[in-house]
């Protein structure tokens, strides 16, 4: 999201053909979440109309103006306008992903999934049974994803993977996307080198990824299934924080009929200068159907916690105080990421700045506060109890992933011992009046914002008993930081952004502590700007 928080939706009719807005459609028998009488939804040149009690008349134009969507002096007899019945489902605002990596939650599902594996041991045992397959041996390069080797037992090592491996080139990507293990003849391949381990993190990790990707095999079609099933469960809109040409690639895509989200590109610091260049400014749009906007910087400051780089005031306990990243890793300047978004705000353009390890944290406020702008901390993981409120005090909003404490409450517990009561602090930044935005991080956690509100709110997840249950978001809170109304309840005037549920939302916390219902909540109906993105009724 962008630093000027700027509201992507654009105009009516923005969201169709060029020049043209949906038809006008009335939403029957809807209930608003947190329950109440069953009303009637209009829903007109993009917009909600109206919201009236179930089966009245269709309101008439204020001040005898044409019916919203007809010629003027035009009737507008019921019998017109198509409706859907919602049998008494919950009318809730469109849901966003504040933070995706979408071509890799595409090209995700295309990988050899190690999301299971709990050792070196288990990768290589897949890593073979993969290379069993004739057609899999027989690709260029094989790329797994998934592995989170914090906690592991054993130590990879090149020489295990190579003995797995052999001629065939193989690199296998950490869940959290900041390390990578490679065989020797993927790094011959690509000219890198690695120490005994076969690992690669951060920067080093990041610049061989980006080889991995063959854009030829990502089609348009592809993409437009993934942005489907992403509507399937009631997102419109995500920001884009790809490493890749956002600015270029994303209006190709909603020109090919990848048209069922909204999405907010962000710049990456190689390229912030052409888009200055370009003019261009967070808020912009980017494409004729409106549905592509221009968003903010993103810079990483630091690393992640299962790799034990994200930058901290104190030590990791597994490594020695001689350790040159004994804290974590800070991989960008202070000096040098205050003059990018120097450069960001003065050309009007937000900044989004990656900030995991609670020193990270105190120094990318630091660098807010010193350039007086407003922006976004993204993930603001581990946070100092003084450092919370100046979110707050500064305009900033944080962008939090909080299905990652669910993967990483185990490694926190380890790595972070004696600090976890600070660490995704949600409940404590939203009573020091911290605006949040949730996201997934996609592919590190899945695109679906209901695995968010359920972390968020309940803490807890497999059957587990709750981690830190004092840092629990209310239903509430967390279902209006998953969109950009920043309200629960649907409004007459509303960008028809919306989601049909089967169930309210604002579920009741003593029934369902483990929020169940959230993680597990079915999706009817999404609209974009009164258009369907996905029927599950008719």
């Amino acid at each position: 999201m962008s630093g000027q928080n700027m509201q992507t939706v654009s105009g009516p009719g923005t969201t169709g053909a060029p020049g043209t807005s949906p038809d006008p459609l009335v939403l029957r028998n809807v209930r608003l979440a947190g329950g109440g009488a069953l009303l009637d939804a209009h829903l007109a040149q993009g917009r909600v109309m109206a919201l009236v009690p179930a089966g009245s008349p269709a309101p008439e134009p204020a001040g005898g103006a044409a019916a919203p969507g007809l010629a003027a002096g035009a009737a507008a007899p019921a019998s017109t306008v198509a409706s859907i019945d919602a049998a008494g489902r919950f009318l809730i605002p469109g849901l966003w992903d504040h933070h995706v990596h979408f071509t890799q939650w595409v090209i995700q599902r295309q990988r050899l999934d190690l999301a299971d594996t709990n050792s070196a041991a288990d990768v290589l045992q897949l890593v073979r049974g993969a290379l069993a397959d004739e057609r899999t041996a027989a690709s260029s390069v094989v790329v797994g994803y998934g592995f989170r080797d914090g906690l592991w037992p054993d130590q990879p090592t090149l020489a295990s993977l190579d003995e797995a491996t052999g001629s065939v080139p193989v690199g296998l990507i950490s869940g959290d996307l900041h390390c990578m293990w490679l065989n020797s003849a993927l790094q011959a391949q690509l000219d890198v080198t690695t120490d005994a381990s076969g690992l690669l993190r951060e920067g080093e990790s990041f610049a061989v990824m980006d080889q991995l990707q063959d854009p030829a095999a990502l089609t348009h079609e592809i993409y437009a299934k993934t942005a489907v099933d992403a509507a399937r469960r009631g997102v419109v809109g995500i920001v884009e924080f790809e490493n890749a040409d956002n600015i270029g690639q994303w209006p190709l895509r909603t020109a090919a009929g990848v048209d069922s989200l909204r999405v907010e590109v962000s710049v990456w610091p190689d390229s912030l200068e052409a888009a200055i260049s370009a003019g261009l400014k967070t808020g912009d749009v980017l494409d004729e159907r409106g549905l592509v906007t221009m968003g903010p910087l993103k810079v990483i400051s630091d690393g992640s916690l299962n790799t034990r780089t994200a930058w901290c005031w104190e030590p990791y306990p597994d490594l020695d105080l001689m350790h040159p990243h004994s804290c974590g890793m800070q991989t960008v300047p202070m000096e040098e990421l205050q003059e990018v978004m120097g450069k960001a705000r003065d050309a009007q353009i937000g900044a989004a700045i990656h900030a995991i390890g609670d020193r990270a944290n105190t120094a990318v406020l630091d660098a807010f506060e010193a350039l007086r702008m407003p922006g976004v901390i993204e993930h603001a993981q581990l946070l100092r109890w003084e450092d919370i409120p100046r979110f707050a005090q500064l305009g900033l909003t944080a962008s939090v992933q909080p299905e990652h404490a669910m993967d990483d409450r185990d490694v926190a517990d380890a790595f972070w011992a004696g600090r976890t009561d600070r660490a995704f602090p949600l409940e404590a930044m939203r009573r020091a009046g911290v605006k949040l935005r949730l996201g997934s991080d996609a592919p590190v956690a899945p695109l679906d914002p209901w695995v968010a509100m359920a972390a968020a709110v309940g803490r807890s997840r497999d059957g587990r008993t709750a981690w830190h249950p004092e840092q629990r978001l209310d239903p509430a809170t967390a279902l209006a930081a998953a969109t950009r109304t920043e309200s629960v309840q649907v409004r007459t005037g509303d960008v028809a952004d919306l989601v049909l549920v089967d169930s309210d939302p604002l579920i009741d916390t003593m029934t369902d502590p483990t929020a169940s219902g959230l993680r597990e909540m079915g999706v009817s109906a999404t609209l974009l700007g009164g258009r369907l993105t996905y029927d599950g009724l008719t």
